[in-house]
């Protein structure tokens, strides 16, 4: 039996046992459900679509998503186990992904749903999702509309008073997840009496109530992604979640809240895929040798290997600042929309890179890998795209690189702690103000490691480059420009928390070199395509080409990393 990789998810080996033990039983429970139902299985649900009530009934039987998503404030008494604890929804996040994005959906949009709940003060309404969760209900999110999409503040769903402290709603969403099977709805729209941003309306609405009317499933899929109609849907005074601006502000901070599931998602699909490739491409002989003695399929896995610990670190370590945020460290909202674009888009890359070496077997019926190259890119389109979420980061690039300030070093959170402050994040707006950490202790700690050494060249020459050629006024209101700043922007800050993660957990230095040469070469790519942005300045330009590097190439450092890759040959199967 081949050693398992430390850095990787292997249900084959995984024991959670940094968790306390309801969190750890309830982890290998869910990861032995689906390996006892098999790959066979798993892939013939997939193909046929089917809803996914056998999950579901297994989630409500064990009290999954009861126990990881009820905050401890809404628990009740006698459930000391029922938390938001962000560290161990991300560890779920993982197994699902690794298992099919169809069952992180499921529990995606039910985090989403429970948003505004949770930050409500309705106490009816909070007692009530507590219940239904306790019962296995899944709930849903019902903020885009099919006319809008990302434009929330354009709501059609109308709210006319009744006279008696409550509305009729009438009106439609789409693009709403469980929409078929929610216990709770959290419906966004206004009111029909009141102009502007005072007249917004959170409430919650019964997906089997009679005036609730199930149009369909916009995608083929068992991810059930709904259009429904509300028509004189009666909200009374005690369905109301939130109104006027605050329910504006409990939709951005449910996103928020959500969004942070993308990146870990993504990471499971990745480790799964990662598995089947290597494995197949170990003992694939083509022209008398192994494919894997090709130097290409040799860099191209390795690449995908290191990217993959990349997104790993990055995103454990966004964990820490999420559950440490308060209302005098909004950090998190730099790194949460990183780990949105960057993890994400990550992810995309390293199932390309596996997929040119696998080639054809990456479409056969009886691989998970066919549905990962599929669903791998779903995560980056989901809670806003990645343009939207690169214009968000660069908000950031100015007091993070030039401007940082005093914190206390943020420990690992591993703690079995209820991150409250989620649910009362307070008006999201404020962006520019957030001041960092000091981005450069995290690289100075790893100066001698040479790919770091180099890289961090180019990070000073980004500060160079905000200072001398920033964008000016017009510039920046070009977006196509923006966005390539914002991608050389992004790779510093993947780099910082991949770097202090590194160091929290003793990496293996040859992989952070090996990982490092790769946003070296990502880094010089961007510069190179700023420099041929349309509206850039001779300035940026010759700015541009100067801040490309080379990687340090060490060939013994390169095959130590690729014994680790080839090593993951065999190392899980699926039961069949």
């Amino acid at each position: 039996m081949a050693m398992a990789d430390p850095l990787l998810f292997n249900p084959r080996t995984y024991d959670p046992s940094h968790f306390d033990p309801e969190t750890r039983r309830l982890l290998r429970a869910t990861v032995d459900w689906f390996e006892e139902r098999g790959k066979r299985k798993l892939i013939e649900d997939y193909r046929s679509r089917a809803w996914l009530a056998d999950f579901l009934a297994f989630s409500a039987k064990e009290g999954l998503f009861a126990t990881f998503l009820t905050p401890a404030g809404a628990a009740g008494e006698g459930a000391p186990d029922k938390r938001w604890d962000t560290a161990r929804i991300a560890a779920l996040n993982e197994i699902f992904g690794f298992y099919g994005l169809d069952y992180w959906y499921a529990w995606q949009v039910t985090i989403l749903g429970l948003g505004p709940v949770w930050q409500s003060d309705n106490a009816v309404a909070r007692t009530r999702a507590a219940e239904l969760l306790a019962e296995g209900e899944v709930f849903a999110f019902g903020l885009s509309e099919k006319s809008h999409g990302a434009d929330i503040y354009s709501t059609d769903m109308l709210l006319e008073p009744d006279g008696d402290g409550g509305f009729w709603a009438s009106g439609s969403k789409y693009y709403i997840g469980n929409g078929n099977a929610a216990g709770l709805v959290s419906v966004f729209g206004r009111r029909t009496d009141v102009e502007g941003p005072d007249g917004y309306v959170f409430f919650a609405a019964d997906s089997r109530h009679d005036a609730y009317h199930l149009v369909k499933n916009v995608v083929d899929s068992s991810k059930y992604v709904s259009e429904f109609r509300l028509e004189n849907y009666p909200v009374a005074a005690e369905d109301v979640l939130h109104t006027g601006r605050a329910a504006f502000d409990a939709a951005l901070n449910t996103v928020n809240v959500g969004k942070f599931n993308l990146c870990t998602a993504s990471i499971g699909i990745c480790e799964h895929a990662m598995y089947e490739a290597v494995t197949h491409a170990t003992g694939r002989i083509l022209y008398g040798r192994p494919v894997t003695a090709f130097p290409h399929v040799r860099r191209e896995l390795t690449d995908a290997y290191v990217r993959l610990v990349g997104m790993k670190l990055f995103s454990d370590r966004a964990v820490d600042y999420f559950r440490s945020a308060g209302p005098d460290d909004r950090r998190y909202l730099l790194f949460n929309p990183m780990t949105k674009m960057k993890v994400t888009t990550e992810g995309e890359k390293v199932i390309d890179l596996m997929w040119d070496v696998i080639a054809a077997k990456g479409f056969e019926k009886d691989t998970y890998f066919a549905q990962a190259a599929t669903e791998i890119r779903g995560l980056p389109k989901l809670e806003g795209t990645v343009h939207v979420n690169l214009a968000l980061i660069l908000k950031f690039m100015g007091n993070h690189l030039l401007n940082p300030a005093e914190y206390e070093p943020v420990p690992t959170r591993l703690d079995a702690a209820d991150d409250d402050f989620l649910f009362r994040q307070g008006p999201a707006r404020g962006l520019g103000a957030i001041r960092f950490h000091d981005w450069r202790t995290a690289y100075d700690a790893y100066a001698e490691v040479p790919n770091v050494a180099r890289f961090r060249e180019q990070a000073d020459a980004l500060c160079e480059f905000v200072t001398t050629a920033a964008p000016d006024e017009a510039q920046s209101r070009d977006l196509d420009l923006l966005l390539a700043v914002g991608q050389l922007f992004a790779l510093v800050v993947h780099g910082q928390l991949i770097l202090e993660q590194a160091r929290l957990t003793g990496l293996d230095e040859d992989v952070l070199d090996e990982l490092f040469a790769v946003l070296v070469r990502d880094f010089s790519a961007h510069a190179v395509e700023l420099h041929g942005k349309d509206s850039a300045t001779e300035a940026q330009q010759s700015w541009a080409l100067g801040a490309v590097r080379r990687p340090v190439v060490d060939d013994a450092r390169s095959a130590r990393v690729w014994e680790r890759v080839e090593a993951l040959a065999g190392t899980y199967e699926m039961a069949p």
